[in-house]
Order: C-alpha cells, then sequence, then structure tokens
C-alpha cells in the first residue's frame, strides 16, 4: 500500500479484496429475503460492517456534489487477500472480506466480514454487529491475462456484482470475459442514460457502488447526463467505458470522444488508461474514491488495445492516489463548541441533508434529537432519515417544504446543519435565510463549509462520527446542568404544524386528485417500500404525500434534476433490494424520456412498479406559466387542445397499450373510487412490472410555494396565502 493510502510512510500491507465465495453469497440479486442494515433499513439490503476501532478512515460520507475532500489518516482495510480471479483464475481459500471499496458502506472501510446470506435477518441490528468469523490468510497469486480480463477479474474482487450497460466497438474485448464471470450480473440497458441512471438507484437503494459500462464515443456520451446527476447527488458509482485504440486518440477517430474531458467538471475523478498493467489498479482506485470521502462518480476510460494487450494480473494491487486523504474524525474543539452553542440555544434547529443517509447516521441522528429535543428538518435528499411520524420532525424545508420547517429555520437561533449543502432550494434568497441563526455546519467535504453560508462553527468530518462526538459533549453539558428548555419553541413550531399542515382540494369536477393517488400508493405499499421519483410536481407530492420512516427508501434525482430518472432508477434500486416493492413514481412527461427500459425490465424478471401521474402536460412547468406567465401555456400540453373539460391525459402514447408491448402489466385508473383497488391489485403482481396510468386533473399545484429568488419567509401555503407567524420572535 502506498504512503497515501495509509497514512504512513514507505510501503505497508497489501489492500484486500472480496473472495468469489463472498462475492457470490453476499450479491443481492442472489438474497432471498430482507436484512437490516440500520434499523430498519430499505428490504433487501445486505447488513454493514462493524465500524472500524483502529486508525483506518472508516467512516461512510456526506452529501451534495462530490468534492475532493482531505484525508483518510489510516489503511483503508485491514481483511484477507484473495488468490485468484473470482471465477476464472486460481481458486481463493478466502471466505470473506473487508475491501476498501466493494459491498460495504459508503465510505466504510471496513466492510462486512459475513456473507449477507449467512446473517439471518433477525439478528442484525445497529447496535450489535455480526461477530467476524475466522480469517483464512492465502498468499497473492499471478495469473497472465489480458488487459479485459483483468477488469472483469478487478471487478469481481472490489465487490461488483451488476453491471449495468450496453456493449459496443471498444468496450467489446470487456465483454467478452465477462461472459464468463460467475460473480457479475450483467443487465443489457435500452440506453446508456438507462444503464447510468440505474447504476445511481443502485447505489442510492443499497449504499454499495453502482457500475455502468458503454462504449466510445456515443455510447460514452450518453452516460453525461447520469453522471452529472450522480455528482450533484454524491452518489457513489464508477462509469467504465471503451475508447479507441491508443494510436487513434486524438485523431477524431471513429466514436472518439474525448470523455474524459467532456465529464471532468461532473466527477469526484476520472482516468484515462492506456497500458494493460494500470487496468487492474486504476479499477480498485476507481472504487476506493467512488466510496470513501464525499461519494461521488468516477469515470474510467480504457483504450481498446490496452484491453487487447496481455498482462501479469495479481491482487490486491497497490494504490497510487496522492493527495487524496478524506477526513473522517471531526475535530475535538470544534465539537465541544458546537455543543455548547446548543446548550445555550432557545430556538435551535437540525437542518439534515442527504450525508446523513450516506454516513448511515439516521440511528445517531435520532438520538440526538431525543437527547436534546431539537426539531428536526429534513431536507429533499434526507427523506427518510429522520422518522416522519416523529414529534420532533417538521418536515422538509425549502421552495415546496412544510411551513413549519420553513418557518422554524427562518427563526431559528441556532441551525446545527449536518451532510447538507445550503442549496438555494432551501434557502431561498440567501441574505434572507435565518437571519438570526448562528450556524455550526458539519460537512465531510470541507468545500461545502461556508460556501454559501458563513459557519460559525465548522466542523469537517464523516456525519456518523460527528454526531456520536456531539451527543458524548452534549452529555457531558448536561452533566454541568446546561439543558436548555426547549417548552417555548416546541409550542411554536407545533402551532405552525397544526395550522398549516400538509393538504389539497379534490377537483370539483370528480377526476382525481394526482396527490390523493400518492398518498394511497404509500399507505397501501407502506414504509418499507422503496418510492423513485421522476423530477416535477409529482417528485414533490411524492415527497410530501408519503411518510418516510427509513433511510434508503426515497430516492430521486435532486440537484440536477433529470427528467427521465424515475424508471431506470427504479430498476437499479429494485436489482440491488429484490425483495423490497419499488415504485417509480413517474409524470407523463418524463415516463416518455426512458420508458424503453420496460423491456429490460420485463426481459430481466425486475418487477418494478411505475404510477405514472398523467396530467397531459408538463405540469411543474405549466404551474409556472399559471401563476407567473399569466397562463400562457406555451409548449407544455402533451396532447391535442381540443381536449374535453374532464381530463384525459396524455393518450398519445397510450400507456396501458405501450405497457403490454414492453411485456408489462397495463392498468388505467380515472375514477376516485378505484384507486386503492388499482393499487392493490398492482401491488399483487411480482412476476412482471406492472404500469399504471393515473389520469389525474391538470390544474393542481404543489403548495405550499416559496417562489425561485424570494424570501422564505414569503412562503405561500396556497395561491394568493401566506402564513401568520404569530409574531414569533426575530
Amino acid at each position: 500500500m502506498t504512503e497515501q493510502m495509509s497514512g504512513r510512510k514507505g510501503p505497508g500491507p497489501a489492500i484486500p479484496a472480496p473472495s468469489p465465495r463472498d462475492l457470490a453469497a453476499r450479491s443481492p440479486h442472489r438474497e432471498g429475503g430482507r436484512t437490516a442494515a440500520e434499523p430498519p433499513p430499505a428490504a433487501g439490503f445486505p447488513p454493514p460492517g462493524p465500524a472500524s476501532s483502529g486508525p483506518a478512515s472508516s467512516g461512510p460520507t456526506s452529501s451534495g456534489p462530490a468534492g475532493n475532500g482531505p484525508a483518510s489518516s489510516g489503511p483503508a482495510s485491514s481483511g484477507p487477500t484473495s488468490s485468484g480471479p473470482a471465477g476464472n483464475g486460481p481458486a481463493s481459500t478466502v471466505p470473506a472480506s473487508s475491501g476498501p471499496a466493494g459491498n460495504g458502506p459508503a465510505g466504510n472501510a471496513a466492510a462486512s466480514t459475513v456473507p449477507a446470506s449467512t446473517v439471518p435477518a433477525s439478528t442484525v441490528s445497529a447496535v450489535a454487529a455480526p461477530a467476524e468469523p475466522p480469517r483464512v490468510h492465502a498468499g497473492p497469486a499471478t495469473v497472465r491475462a489480458t488487459g479485459a480480463q483483468a477488469l472483469v477479474y478487478a471487478l469481481e474482487r472490489v465487490g461488483a456484482d451488476v453491471v449495468f450497460g450496453i456493449p459496443g466497438g471498444a468496450i467489446l474485448p470487456a465483454y467478452d470475459p465477462l461472459l464468463d464471470s460467475k460473480a457479475i450480473r450483467h443487465i443489457l440497458v435500452r440506453h446508456e442514460q438507462g444503464a447510468g441512471h440505474a447504476a445511481t438507484g443502485y447505489a442510492q437503494a443499497t449504499g454499495r457502488v453502482g457500475v455502468c459500462m458503454a462504449t466510445s464515443g456515443p455510447g460514452a456520451t450518453n452516460l453525461v447526463t447520469p453522471i452529472a446527476d450522480a455528482y450533484m447527488d454524491s452518489v457513489p458509482i464508477v462509469a467504465i467505458t471503451g475508447q479507441v485504440s491508443t494510436g487513434l486518440i486524438g485523431t477524431d477517430g471513429f466514436q472518439e470522444a474525448d470523455i474524459s474531458g467532456i465529464t471532468l467538471p461532473i466527477t469526484k475523478h476520472n482516468f484515462l488508461v492506456t497500458k494493460a498493467g494500470d487496468i487492474a489498479r486504476t479499477i480498485g482506485e476507481a472504487f476506493h474514491v467512488a466510496s470513501t470521502g464525499r461519494p461521488g462518480p468516477v469515470l474510467v476510460d480504457v483504450a481498446k488495445d490496452a484491453m487487447q494487450a496481455m498482462t501479469e494480473f495479481s491482487w490486491p494491487v497497490p494504490f497510487e492516489l496522492p493527495g487524496y486523504h478524506p477526513v473522517t474524525r471531526p475535530h475535538a474543539r470544534q465539537v465541544r463548541e458546537a455543543a455548547r452553542l446548543i446548550g445555550e440555544a432557545r430556538r435551535p434547529v437540525l437542518y439534515v441533508g442527504g450525508g446523513v443517509i450516506k454516513a448511515r447516521a439516521s440511528a445517531q441522528l435520532r438520538e440526538l434529537a431525543e437527547l436534546t429535543g431539537i426539531p428536526v428538518v429534513t431536507t429533499l435528499m434526507a427523506r427518510g432519515a429522520f422518522p416522519d411520524k416523529h414529534p420532533r420532525h417538521l418536515g422538509m424545508p425549502g421552495m415546496h417544504g412544510t411551513v413549519a420547517a420553513v418557518g422554524a429555520l427562518q427563526k431559528a437561533d441556532l441551525l446545527i446543519a449536518l451532510g447538507t449543502r445550503f442549496d438555494d432550494r432551501v434557502t431561498g434568497k440567501l441574505d434572507t435565510f435565518a437571519p438570526g441563526a448562528q450556524i455550526v455546519h458539519a460537512d465531510i467535504d470541507p468545500a461545502e463549509i461556508s460556501k454559501n453560508r458563513r459557519a460559525d462553527v465548522p466542523i469537517v468530518g464523516d456525519c456518523r462520527e460527528v454526531i456520536a462526538d456531539l451527543i458524548a459533549a452534549i452529555r457531558a453539558e448536561h452533566e454541568q446542568g446546561q439543558r436548555p428548555d426547549l417548552g417555548a419553541w416546541h409550542a411554536q413550531v407545533d402551532s405552525w404544524r397544526t395550522t398549516y399542515p400538509l393538504g389539497y382540494d379534490s377537483p370539483a369536477d370528480g377526476s382525481l386528485a394526482p396527490q390523493y393517488v400518492i398518498e394511497r400508493i404509500g399507505k397501501i405499499a407502506g414504509p418499507e417500500a422503496l418510492y423513485v421519483a421522476g423530477v416535477g410536481q409529482h417528485q414533490m407530492w411524492a415527497a410530501q404525500f408519503i411518510d418516510y420512516e427509513h433511510p434508503r427508501t426515497w430516492i430521486n434525482s435532486g440537484g440536477l434534476g433529470t427528467m427521465g430518472f424515475a424508471v431506470p432508477a427504479a430498476m437499479g434500486a429494485k436489482v440491488g433490494c429484490p425483495a423490497a416493492t419499488v415504485w417509480a413514481i413517474d409524470g407523463d412527461g418524463c415516463f416518455q424520456m426512458t420508458n424503453q427500459e420496460l423491456a429490460t425490465c420485463a426481459l430481466e424478471g425486475i418487477a418494478i412498479k411505475v404510477a405514472v401521474i398523467n396530467n397531459g402536460s408538463l405540469g411543474m412547468v405549466r404551474q409556472w406559466q399559471t401563476l407567473f406567465y399569466n397562463e400562457r401555456y406555451s409548449n407544455t400540453d402533451l396532447h391535442p387542445g381540443d381536449q374535453p373539460s374532464r381530463p384525459t391525459g396524455t393518450r398519445i402514447p397510450d400507456f396501458v397499450k405501450l405497457a403490454e408491448a414492453y411485456g408489462c402489466e397495463g392498468i388505467r385508473c380515472e375514477e376516485p373510487g378505484d384507486v386503492d383497488r388499482v393499487i392493490e391489485r398492482a401491488m399483487a403482481i411480482d412476476d412482471r412490472p406492472v404500469v399504471v396510468d393515473f389520469v389525474v386533473h391538470k390544474d393542481a399545484m404543489v403548495w405550499p410555494m416559496v417562489a425561485a429568488g424570494t424570501s422564505n419567509n414569503d412562503i405561500k401555503f396556497a395561491r394568493g396565502l401566506a402564513p401568520d407567524w404569530g409574531g414569533a420572535e426575530e
């Protein structure tokens, strides 16, 4: 291991990797039932490994766009080594591993050493990690292999068990040995964008690294949108692309595109590999970078002749990542100062972002909230990090957040921001956001701290470790008698929550309210299901009207806002968590962008359920045209202009016939009285995908709303109606 990975001078022990036996055992699509990662996670999710107690960088990571964080101070792993390429080379005698970037928690240097299939779900908890079995150490072995074989062997070693992709000329050498792999399932998608979003859905649902693969030129450029999407939401994916042969690079050869240059601003890191001997090491490095520190997408672009050349494959391999040292341990003095401010605050709020989920810190967050009594708001990317039904939860803040959550942030005297980045959809007009609040900002990426709002107490570190240390420091404050009385603050926020609850009106013509449809899906499918949304009105309604009680049960495109995200991301989530019910909640506009992946789902036996919220228009754009453009509906209707008064939604194409053409079950629902029956019918089908065309009223709007560029103080809970803040303290 090199100095930059171990934190020590000179050579050190090699980084171990999973064995073929372990990979096969813990492959999620081979799981028979649900296991627990933290109480309780998405169904079908393998258990995480115990936190490292040594000097290793063991913390998972914080949210937001992937950045270049500073330092891991210890070795990435201490597991056993494998003796040959899984399924192809010499057999491994190692039953388990804790490799640096495999199927363990994102950012956890020490992954689970127990194959998931051997741990009964009932015995796994967030408190007691499974016991580590005896390790059998095997010496490293070297095999002669092509670069393409080395790529596949390395993918097996780092724990990849699913690859979403499409073959093509430049990547074709990698597809030949992939056919022989016993540990990796390849899923042939219908468009490279679908591969990228599927990898993201897999990663978001499981916490493991998602993998997608495409050929050079247009294949690679079709991955740009999902790579940018993963970058904005800090999702650990590795995108592997073929590149033209080394001699053709820079000559405008057939299907040549500088995908490394194109994606440089939207990847955490990217590699161009031109030598066969560098392929295995680069794959290991890519998984390590993607899954540690602040997670994010990594591109590996491999020249075709490098895959065709012969090399010596051995594992583990030393990494060469100078300067990459993510910090996970927070500074004790900063934590004590944060605890002191919490002890003095009278109107504090825990402002929680997606980093808490990525850090697997939901249990610690709940402990902190219950210890202090501080109200909690969870951003769009953090839905499920804190139970919606918990009495201290105020809901989602931001442009379409609850009045209670928005008001609490505005009137707070202290914000404890955890794994969040103060983005514009939460803050509104930045110079009016939380004007009277001091800021404690904890994030694993130092570039996020004070980027938008200056932090009074900056804390760089992994959210789980920050929260754990903060709990200890607050307990010490309590022992010294520093326990603030938050009774008046609780009464105030409870008053806002009671006075301005989320709600909606039923259409006067008796047609379907989209909010009702989504609310009923949530009630019938329940909090154990996974919900994946596209982008627009249906996304906001799904965030508002479904109760999220567990982390990793809500998946959406938050930062980039990618239409067409839902169907392929739901496909990836279902592959990662096969025992879970997965609902894609999509709009009729979004659905038409990537619905070809229904063919993939039907052929691969991926039984997702899709609710198309069909209002016959690009709903969120139409809402803005209603509110800000004098109801001038320029190019937002998806149906002919001579529609009857009662909504019929988009009928070209006919979504029911389209679903049937793709080998799915197609159902249409237009009456409120049929909603429950239709949802229950969809829930009963588990041998093929289901598409339900819910024809809803076209004029439904998302409320509450803070208009773009305005202050959160100007929130409206309905058109023309603003809350009365009741003389709350400034």
